[in-house]
């Protein structure tokens, strides 16, 4: 939209698309909106009911339900070692083109709603609200191709850009705190062998600290991911007296300052966590 109008972001900084609070500011702004983006229900579920009841003259993109996206199974029960093929076929990297309409036929399958962690994602979700941008404003239309275009040579080169950083830590063992980037991982061949919480509804308990703990030992993990929407003690209980290192990953750019570049500097940041975790300086 650079160079034509500014959107409006309603899930702001550190709030979580879960269970943020929802201002009378944005209620005014959904009332408002020509279009509403967002990835889907199963993501900001606190942003369903509203765009229910007050986005009702907009038109309402999920982006989790758009053409050409690549949709990754849920993974079950937080330990998934045993499956180092993450359960699917493994997508190739290349260069965009506008215009492509491959479609994974899902249904009502359920499946990772993290989308937007591989760079791929990020360009068919790009090319679907550019498309839709020029639709509502035909006027604009040309901008908004020039700006896709641009957009897409960037993305481009972030994927290579990371590809080539994390080439060293591919298939080292890790763990995450919860089971957010199966995308990122697919896409730079990264080797998570379990996850912490097995949901985010609930702290992980003493079984299942002991469980990762034996996972540690018995997979020689390099690593345990916390993040920094969560209680840093349990990691902390988990690698105590084990040799492993830690670092901290952030799927949603909590400490980003929000606008055009966040999705580069979060992907970038994400990069840097697992190469200097995976592969710290001197090995």
């Amino acid at each position: 939209m650079a160079g034509v109008a500014e959107p409006r972001l309603i899930v702001r900084g550190v709030a979580s698309p879960h269970t943020f609070t929802f201002r009378p500011s944005d209620a005014a702004a959904l009332r408002d909106a020509d279009i509403i983006f967002f990835i889907g229900d199963k993501m900001e579920t606190a942003l369903t009911g509203p765009v229910a009841a007050l986005g009702r003259k907009a038109r309402v993109v999920r982006l989790a339900e758009i053409r050409g996206l690549i949709r990754l199974p849920l993974r079950e029960g937080g330990a998934f070692e045993e499956d180092d093929d993450h359960g699917h076929e493994k997508h190739e990297h290349g260069k965009h083109r506008h215009g492509d309409d491959e479609d994974d036929d899902h249904g009502d399958e359920p499946f990772d709603t993290h989308i937007w962690l591989d760079p791929v994602n990020a360009f068919a979700m790009a090319n679907a609200i550019a498309d839709t941008l020029s639709k509502i404003d035909p006027a604009n239309a040309r901008r908004y191709t020039a700006n896709l275009t641009a957009l897409v040579e960037r993305l481009d080169a972030l994927t290579a850009e990371i590809a080539s950083k994390l080439a060293p830590v591919r298939g080292k063992p890790f763990i995450v705190f919860h089971d957010a980037y199966r995308y990122f991982e697919d896409r730079f061949g990264l080797k998570a062998v379990g996850s912490v919480a097995v949901s985010l509804q609930r702290q992980p308990g003493v079984r299942r600290i002991r469980q990762i703990r034996r996972k540690v030992r018995e997979l020689d993990v390099a690593c345990v991911f916390d993040e920094p929407q969560f209680d840093p003690r349990v990691i902390g209980t988990i690698t105590e007296g084990a040799k492993v290192r830690t670092g901290t990953i952030d799927a949603l750019g909590a400490g980003i300052e929000d606008g055009p570049e966040l999705y580069f500097t979060l992907l970038r940041d994400m990069a840097a966590s697992f190469r200097n975790c995976l592969a710290p300086a001197g090995n």
